[in-house]
């Protein structure tokens, strides 16, 4: 096993643990799940050109006639990629205490201000940054004021 390999597999790794951990940890952390939303992806085309020099490696590999093995550990890669940038779903998971915004603890307490901007952005203004929250769905903005109001 090559220094590449082992590197693809530490990368290999580090995906699939963040996966399980966003997938199947972080809903059950900090008690029982109120309102769990989806929310707009961002960053596509980031996905995109990652997948596509993915795909480069995989054909130099192939045509080069490397090992087996590296190839294996690129098509796994490339399949976590398309996983995380293309399958999953971001969302934003309100508990009774706070809530997980881009896999981020936030309490409640901390929020300052918000606001809904015109094209239905609720931006909540923290301490030292601002959270962009982009639901999928307008009617859930609703669901959100409802939860937030019964919680203070």
């Amino acid at each position: 096993m090559t220094i590449a390999d082992i590197v693809l597999v530490l990368f290999i790794a580090a995906l699939l643990a963040y996966a399980i951990y966003d997938e199947f940890i972080l809903p059950r952390r900090y008690g029982e799940t109120l309102l769990s939303l989806p929310l707009l992806r961002r960053g596509r085309v980031d996905g995109a050109i990652f997948a596509g020099l993915l795909a480069i490696l995989i054909y130099n590999n192939m045509m080069n006639h490397g090992a087996l093995l590296t190839t294996w550990l690129l098509c796994a890669l490339a399949l976590m990629a398309i996983y995380l940038f293309w399958i999953r779903t971001p969302k934003i998971i309100f508990k009774s205490t706070g809530f997980f915004f881009s896999s981020a603890w936030i309490e409640y307490n901390r929020i300052k201000e918000m606001n809904l901007s015109e094209d239905g952005v609720l931006v909540m203004q923290l301490e030292q940054r601002r959270l962009l929250i982009r639901v999928k769905n307008i009617d859930d903005l609703e669901k959100i004021y409802k939860l937030l109001i019964r919680t203070q």
